[in-house]
């Protein structure tokens, strides 16, 4: 009798663990997409920003994008100045390379991160203002970038362009016609050819350290030097 008790228990006990593990294995596991979206939805306050610097190249119009004060166009060549703005900078606008400070292109972008995902702040590094879309649909440049309308979400696409989704106005796009004018947010869709991108690496002279071309490249030259002359020691003869 006695034995048959403790079988009964060792059974019972066998059963509960398989009923343990049962319920283990049905419990929902945490949906890791879900926790990114959560997480990036708000301003990473405690990380470091990571600024990445390139050009944004436009599929439909061929040129670069360029902000320049609050006008927003792509109409930017490769390491363009000004674009087609003329000789001069706009105005009201002064150019660091009428300053003396070196050479910067127009089109050259400042691409800092806002959380640790793919959400991002573009500024222009010659007009020092961010990319933002205000209420109406429309592209404009800012001073301060702090606000959501100046925060976007980078897409990666099947055909290898990048798509700007706004993250305050979720479906509107940047976006820029064949003639490179800004196409209003609110029309746009991210299988259009307007809303495509490609990121590019700006040309021209490198800003440090071979600041200035002008000055060739001098050999620093040494005297010969002359051979030491070895002592020769007289051979001793045992």
């Amino acid at each position: 009798m006695y034995g048959i008790n403790q079988r009964c228990i060792y059974i019972s006990f066998h059963l509960f663990v398989l009923w343990c593990h049962a319920q283990g294995e049905n419990h929902p596991s945490p949906h890791f997409k879900q926790y990114v979206r959560t997480q990036g939805a708000g301003t990473d306050q405690l990380s470091r920003r990571q600024v990445r610097v390139y050009q944004l190249y436009s599929r439909t119009s061929g040129k670069h994008v360029q902000i320049h004060g609050r006008r927003v166009t792509a109409t930017a060549e490769d390491g363009d100045v000004f674009g087609r703005c003329g000789p001069g900078p706009p105005r009201g606008f002064a150019s660091s390379v009428h300053r003396g400070r070196g050479f910067h292109t127009q089109a050259r972008l400042f691409v800092e991160t806002d959380t640790f995902g793919s959400r991002v702040r573009i500024r222009g590094a010659e007009s020092r203002r961010y990319l933002c879309i205000n209420r109406k649909g429309k592209l404009v440049g800012k001073p301060n970038g702090r606000s959501r309308d100046c925060i976007f979400t980078e897409i990666v696409l099947e055909n290898n362009y990048t798509a700007f989704q706004n993250a305050k106005y979720e479906g509107w796009y940047v976006a820029f016609t064949r003639k490179g004018r800004p196409v209003k947010a609110s029309r746009t869709r991210e299988n259009q050819r307007e809303v495509h991108f490609i990121k590019r690496l700006h040309t021209g002279p490198p800003s440090f350290p071979n600041t200035d071309q002008s000055k060739q490249f001098e050999f620093i030259r040494f005297p010969a030097a002359s051979r030491a002359k070895r002592n020769r020691k007289s051979r001793t003869f045992s």
